[in-house]
């Protein structure tokens, strides 16, 4: 069941750093892409500066999608370089 959670957590963080970022829609793989490789950037950046969300779904989401805004957002400057 972790699993799902996990998913789920990915495409909705995937999701929602995409309208953040005003991008393109990624469809539902590439928002689940985005929002799991956000995941760990964000809670590499959580912990790095020793901030907390809280626990359980909402900080989940809360912690990943703002690791898929800075994700989507290094991605686009390199993009334009």
């Amino acid at each position: 069941m972790s699993l799902l959670w996990f998913l789920v957590v990915g495409i909705v963080a995937g999701w929602l750093a995409g309208k953040l970022v005003k991008g393109g829609g990624f469809g539902l793989i590439g928002d689940l892409v985005v929002g799991v490789i956000g995941a760990f950037v964000g809670g590499f950046l959580f912990s790095s500066l020793g901030v907390s969300a809280g626990g359980g779904l909402i900080g989940s989401i809360i912690v990943a999608t703002i690791g898929a805004v800075v994700l989507l957002f290094v991605v686009r400057l390199i993009k334009r370089a």
